[in-house]
């Protein structure tokens, strides 16, 4: 039984959500997101809700249920609040700098880095004395902001002696205990 299948999906006001041929559309004042939605699957809209349901009781379609109606539920919600996400550049001279959507790090390499961002994820960067730089990602879409996070990670990997490297504001990191001074 899929407990978050069966809830309900309430349409904030400004937003509209339209089915045609398995393809989900939600349209509102952050964008428009489109999602495939599997062909066994039922989704309706009714009266200012979306409720997705499923055509037998097999492990795949319950699976299934659940997915699509988190999926639809994230686009809802990136249509009409979007989602940030934050980045701390943690290391002894890591900058960050944005422009034309194209994110320069320098993050201890010999040479800087260079990421293109999508179209559809707004990117900023934030350098106060003091302080570590910040990344600030913002986008409607759940699933490609994510991903362009998971990749800003995976340029310069926390390491856990001195906790250096590219995390998310707030995270906590395990720390090792590193080598004692031998007597």
């Amino acid at each position: 039984m899929s407990r978050i299948g069966n809830k309900p999906i309430e349409i904030p006001q400004g937003v509209t959500v339209s089915v045609a041929n398995s393809v989900v559309t939600v349209k509102g004042p952050k964008g428009e997101l489109t999602q495939e939605v599997n062909p066994d699957m039922i989704v309706e809209v009714e009266d200012a809700q979306v409720v997705v349901k499923r055509p037998t009781e097999q492990k795949r379609h319950k699976a299934l249920h659940g997915l699509y109606r988190s999926l639809i539920n994230n686009m809802v919600e990136g249509v009409s609040k979007g989602y940030t996400k934050e980045l701390e550049l943690v290391g002894v001279g890591y900058k960050a700098a944005v422009t034309n959507n194209v994110l320069e790090l320098n993050l201890g390499y010999s040479h800087n880095i260079y990421l293109q961002v999508p179209a559809e994820v707004a990117a900023s960067a934030k350098m106060e004395k003091g302080k570590n730089p910040i990344v600030t990602l913002e986008s409607s879409d759940k699933e490609l902001i994510g991903q362009v996070a998971a990749k800003l990670r995976s340029l310069r990997k926390i390491e856990p002696y001195k906790g250096k490297g590219v995390r998310f504001v707030g995270e906590q990191i395990r720390r090792k205990a590193g080598k004692t001074a031998a007597k």
